[in-house]
């Protein structure tokens, strides 16, 4: 094993169990019924090609130290998707309650976007991991951010990687436009919410008595708990 995969070994560990903790809260809300602030969660250890323009960037030695993993915060990362603007609170607050994790910083760029347009909730966390050679505690960063968002996010990365960040004018004023246009989206669907999770329970409970997979395979769940 190399000592880049040694070094990222526990990251790739973090990941992991922060999906699935964070896929967990999601489930919880389905069981009680309740209209959960998580839609989805994604998560990724940064590519070692993208470590090496960063840490070139940053200008710290791209060697796999602990040195690196306390300056590039993001080498893990895990993102949460909501369906809207007031469940972004909503999630960093059950964050902010977890003893599983350490807040050693939050960003809120939704309040206060970048000068791009870019909107999201970035928070920095320690999360200890337990390894055969003992605990280690990883950086790892959570983005939560709305599907308009993470779709203006989308776009915004694609480009920068065929502009180096040097955006044309007009491709800048475009992108500043778009981000707000999706930021009014955000607000406009808050704006009917109740409606919309209506709707969503309604198409939810048709789909279920329509479906003979899930009626047979709440039939089996009943009979095994009997």
């Amino acid at each position: 094993m190399g000592q880049w995969e040694i070094f990222l070994s526990p990251y790739k560990q973090a990941v992991d169990e922060l999906k699935i903790k964070l896929k967990g809260m999601r489930s919880q809300f389905g069981i009680m019924s309740a209209n959960s602030p998580i839609e989805f969660v994604t998560g990724r250890v940064k590519p070692l090609a993208s470590i090496y323009d960063k840490s070139l960037a940053k200008g710290i030695p791209f060697e796999p130290t602990a040195n690196l993993g306390n300056e590039l915060q993001d080498i893990a990362g895990v993102r949460i998707m909501c369906q809207f603007v007031d469940d972004i609170a909503t999630v960093s607050e059950l964050i902010r309650q977890r003893d599983d994790m350490k807040i050693i910083e939050e960003k809120d760029y939704i309040s206060h976007s970048k000068p791009s347009g870019y909107r999201s909730h970035h928070m920095i966390i320690e999360y200890p991991v337990e390894t055969i050679q003992g605990r280690i505690v990883v950086v790892a960063e959570i983005q939560i951010r709305t599907l308009a968002m993470n779709f203006w996010a989308s776009i915004e990365h694609s480009l920068n990687y065929k502009y180096k960040g040097v955006f044309p004018e007009e491709i800048k004023n475009r992108l500043q436009s778009a981000a707000e246009a999706a930021f009014r989206l955000d607000e406009e669907m808050s704006s009917i919410r109740s409606e919309i999770q209506e709707a969503q329970a309604y198409f939810n409970e048709i789909k279920e008595a329509t479906n003979p997979a899930i009626h047979k395979s709440n039939d089996k769940e009943e009979r095994e708990h009997l």
